[in-house]
């Protein structure tokens, strides 16, 4: 009943910008803690930013002072600047959300793909 829906990816030159937006619809009594993560070819999943409800905004050392998460509401942003080309991986967009029925369940977006190539 709850959908997550990156957007914002696609190609892009080293030292550019890109910024990824995750839209929480459905149905939703609230949003509580959200995130970004990436995977990058042949490499596990790992975490990008996140913000636990209440917390505040954690980031993964290779990406403090390029990356930087803002939220709106049930929408979550990632504004990515100083791109490298290793920043080069689908981006998903994660959720802890409390339904209309009042379940709290994880939610992971279908991910985008960042590529930062010359």
């Amino acid at each position: 009943q709850v959908q997550l829906v990156e957007s914002g990816g696609g190609l892009v030159q080293p030292g550019g910008s890109l910024r990824l937006s995750c839209a929480a619809s459905g149905s939703i009594f609230s949003v509580n803690a959200m995130g970004w993560y990436r995977q990058a070819p042949g490499k596990e999943r790992e975490l990008v930013a996140s913000q636990p409800s209440g917390g505040n905004t954690k980031y993964a050392d290779s990406v403090k002072g390029r990356f930087t998460m803002s939220r709106e509401k049930n929408t979550v942003y990632l504004q990515m600047n100083s791109l490298k080309p290793e920043d080069t991986a689908v981006y998903y967009c994660n959720a802890g959300i409390t339904t209309m029925q009042y379940s709290i369940i994880d939610y992971w977006g279908k991910g985008t793909l960042v590529t930062v190539s010359s």
